[in-house]
């Protein structure tokens, strides 16, 4: 079984634009210094405008515009900044590179440490491009993207909520409990997991339906195919809260539909060519020790 199914590769590297982990001024050392990795092997970078604020620069690019003019972006922080990098970008159908400030992480793979021999093998084109599923969420008029996982959750903690749930216009199930994660393949190992959710591999593109603390122990969590689309309907007085990728609220009313498809576009992780999701999963859950 092959386990990769990496993307096109960049056809130019020329041009790339950083994001920093928020609220990190501390980082601004190891910036200019990856500004400086990256001059070494010709490649021009522009610094996305919050960033610069956080740095005091007065020379930065809003995202847009750097998604515009860059051949790929860069993250750096850790797998939570890759993530709000990847919901703010993915429209643009541009790759990412994410760069973990501290140990190996599920989504940044290039410890800060080793970027200079990453890049080597960047230019000499032995690295890989994996596209990612994303979530699609509509309700009422309004419509939201998530990476990891969509939640559907009470709204205190005193009393759980009521959920009903259909497949393709046919009702499956109604969930009573604290909520309902609908993760992607790559949020599997989030909150997902944390609630006895399945690990599924990152590639595949599959919804993964896991109740949160539900109230029958015969509510397991789902796998199913990403060519489907699932309705959720709110029954509670109190109306319920979604949480998209743990980092957007919205509150939703009594009665509310909400509509969870995959959606067309993907995310674009550029990744080493050695990097094995397993080792991963070994290094991160302690498997086999």
């Amino acid at each position: 079984m092959k386990l990769t199914r990496s993307a096109k590769k960049l056809k130019t590297k020329s041009k790339a634009g950083i994001i920093l982990k928020p609220e990190s001024p501390e980082i601004g050392k190891e910036y200019f210094e990856i500004v400086d990795y990256f001059k070494a092997h010709n490649i021009e970078t522009f610094l996305e405008e919050k960033s610069a604020k956080m740095l005091n620069l007065y020379n930065g690019v809003s995202l847009e515009q750097l998604c515009e003019k860059v051949d790929f972006l860069v993250s750096v922080g850790g797998d939570g900044t890759l993530l709000s990098v990847v919901r703010n970008s993915f429209r643009y159908n541009i790759p990412i590179l994410g760069i973990h400030m501290g140990t190996l992480g599920f989504l940044t793979d290039i410890v800060y440490e080793e970027l200079p021999n990453f890049l080597i093998d960047f230019f000499n084109n032995n690295y890989r491009i994996d596209n990612r599923m994303l979530v699609e969420c509509q309700v009422n008029d309004k419509t939201f993207v998530a990476f990891n996982d969509i939640v559907i959750s009470r709204k205190t903690v005193s009393s759980m909520i009521k959920i009903k749930a259909k497949i393709d216009g046919a009702s499956f199930n109604n969930y009573y409990g604290d909520g309902v994660i609908i993760s992607t393949p790559t949020g599997s190992t989030a909150y997902n997991l944390s609630v006895g959710g399945p690990v599924v591999y990152p590639l595949t593109e599959a919804f993964i339906i896991t109740p949160v603390a539900p109230h029958s122990l015969t509510q397991r969590p789902l796998v199913m195919p990403a060519d489907i689309e699932i309705e959720f309907k709110i029954k509670d007085e109190q109306g319920a809260v979604l949480l998209i990728d743990g980092q957007d609220t919205y509150e939703v009313d009594n009665n509310t539909v909400v509509k969870v498809t995959i959606a067309k576009q993907k995310a674009k992780l550029i990744h080493r060519t050695k990097r094995n999701f397993f080792e991963v999963l070994n290094d991160k859950l302690q498997w086999g020790n």
